[in-house]
């Protein structure tokens, strides 16, 4: 393969890796990790949708973000005036929702007599959508993710530690909190067409939990976590490309081979 194939694949896999393993050190630290899960489902029920009314392409994109954001605008409104247990059980009701949705419809296309091949690239993942435009989206996404965490982490630091001490403390919760799931929604819908609709939250979680695994403090835990993720999406793209295997369960298990090794590093220097 050439190397006007190469580069994009390679910073796609690093841009994708480090960005969703960034916002994924806030929601490991959070204890909610089957957040990222019921955004990405909601993200994949929304291209389903868009793939049955005709669109193709790029043009998935738009109801997939419009579901992902819908989704994360519930789960914000919601927590502001209610408790964390309750946000835990919408989540569940939006994941179960969003996955009976989505595998309704790609039910659907034998009923109706189209193809669904567009859809089930979004499944697992494909390499065909690390072109360089797809890269500069998820580049625009990630600058947007550094700024937000440069801009409030004081404020998601105490987020991660308690919310009712957050709201105490003069913290517009409601607000910081929406926001950080609108970010999670874009990067999530962002990386999804490469990794896979029913694979990212892997790269988002996988990464963080092996970077707690190994190292204490906030900033060290968002370097550490977005390096595992950059190093898993990069590793994986590589991997995928040079065997035709599916981007997204190669990202998977070099993920989890990645939290494996930290789980042992910090047993032997426990020792």
């Amino acid at each position: 393969m050439e190397w006007s194939f190469w580069c994009p694949v390679m910073l796609c896999g690093l841009v994708a890796g480090g960005s969703t393993g960034l916002v994924g050190s806030y929601i490991v630290g959070m204890r909610i990790p089957f957040l990222g899960v019921c955004v990405s489902h909601a993200a994949l029920a929304g291209a389903v949708l868009g793939s049955l009314l005709g669109l193709t392409g790029q043009m998935l994109f738009i109801p997939a973000l419009i579901f992902a954001l819908a989704t994360a605008l519930l789960l914000g409104l919601l927590d502001q005036n209610r408790m964390e247990g309750d946000s835990n059980l919408l989540v569940g009701i939006l994941f179960s929702l969003s996955m009976g949705l989505a595998f309704l419809g790609l039910g659907m296309f034998s009923v109706l007599g189209k193809s669904d091949h567009d859809v089930r690239q979004l499944l697992w993942g494909s390499l065909l959508f690390c072109r360089w435009y797809e890269l500069k989206i998820m580049a625009m996404v990630t600058a947007a993710i550094l700024i937000f965490v440069v801009l409030f982490y004081k404020e998601m630091q105490a987020l991660m530690f308690s919310r009712l001490h957050a709201t105490l403390a003069g913290i517009h919760v409601a607000v910081v909190w929406t926001l950080f799931l609108f970010l999670v929604s874009l990067a999530l819908t962002v990386n999804f067409q490469t990794v896979g609709g029913l694979m990212i939250y892997s790269l988002m979680t996988n990464p963080a939990i092996a970077a707690f695994q190994i190292v204490r403090g906030g900033k060290k835990i968002l370097i550490c976590s977005a390096a595992f993720g950059a190093i898993s999406g990069l590793g994986g793209f590589i991997i995928s490309g040079l065997t035709d295997l599916p981007t997204g369960a190669v990202i998977v298990l070099l993920s989890s081979l990645i939290v494996a090794l930290a789980a042992i590093a910090r047993r032997i220097g426990n020792r």
